[in-house]
């Protein structure tokens, strides 16, 4: 089971793993207040997508195809989710205001049609 959150949202027990899919540390968060199980920055757009895209709507098409051509072009780059989704329920955490519109949805859509990039 794969589920997304925002990092700032409470950890509850049915959170599973809990792991951090955003370059930059949330600003704000104490590390100890996270309870993170793994944080997997590469997993995150690369810092000049993510300013490209500055979270306009309008650009969200084309950020996913950009974003999944950076998956795709690191060979295994779902490879370290996949082996904690073989372990139970995982979490992906994102700091992000934008959960629909969020690099973390296009990891779960991913991951959820097994990963076909």
């Amino acid at each position: 089971m794969l589920r997304l959150k925002r990092v700032y949202d409470p950890p509850s027990a049915d959170d599973g793993q809990r792991i951090l899919v955003d370059r930059l540390w949330p600003r704000g968060l104490r590390k100890e207040d996270a309870r993170l199980d793994g944080w997997l920055r590469d997993m995150a757009p690369s810092p000049e997508l993510r300013k490209w895209y500055g979270h306009e709507e309008a650009k969200w098409p084309e950020f996913q195809e950009r974003y999944k051509a950076e998956l795709a072009a690191n060979a295994g780059a779902l490879d370290e989710l996949r082996r904690y989704l073989k372990e139970g329920p995982v979490t992906l955490l994102y700091a992000s205001g934008e959960g629909k519109h969020s690099h973390a949805e296009i990891l779960k859509e991913l991951l959820d049609c097994d990963g076909a990039l």
